[in-house]
């Protein structure tokens, strides 16, 4: 995999090992052309949020351990799809996010000033 980039253009950070993120589960919000869903900005759950996502259909709390997948707590951070991210915004919704992991594809999505005014690492 080609070198992947943050938001600010520098080799992306790891978002989170425990519980393991990212669309290709190496802990960072890696994308390529395979994630259609762009999940490549790292955010820290809130309460708010994960009710949020799941009155919109993703319910990212229940664990589904055929999927090794945890579900998710307040504190935890995970891998996001980018429109998720900016539908949450537009609705007042928006989890923290760790800027130096979130990929620079989200510019695609969300400008750098809307990301930075959720940001918990302005690096």
């Amino acid at each position: 995999m080609p070198s992947q980039l943050n938001v600010y253009g520098e080799p992306l950070s790891e978002c989170c090992s425990r519980p393991l993120t990212g669309f290709y589960r190496s802990g960072s919000c890696e994308t390529g052309a395979e994630d259609l869903g762009v999940h490549a900005v790292c955010a820290s759950m809130t309460a708010e949020f994960l009710e949020y996502s799941r009155s919109r259909g993703n319910d990212l709390s229940t664990p589904m351990p055929a999927y090794g997948f945890p579900g998710l707590k307040p504190g935890d951070c995970w891998c996001l799809c980018a429109e998720r991210w900016k539908e949450a915004l537009a609705d007042g919704m928006a989890p923290p996010v760790k800027l130096a992991g979130t990929h620079a594809k989200v510019l695609e999505f969300v400008p750098l000033e809307a990301l930075k005014a959720y940001a918990l690492d302005l690096s």
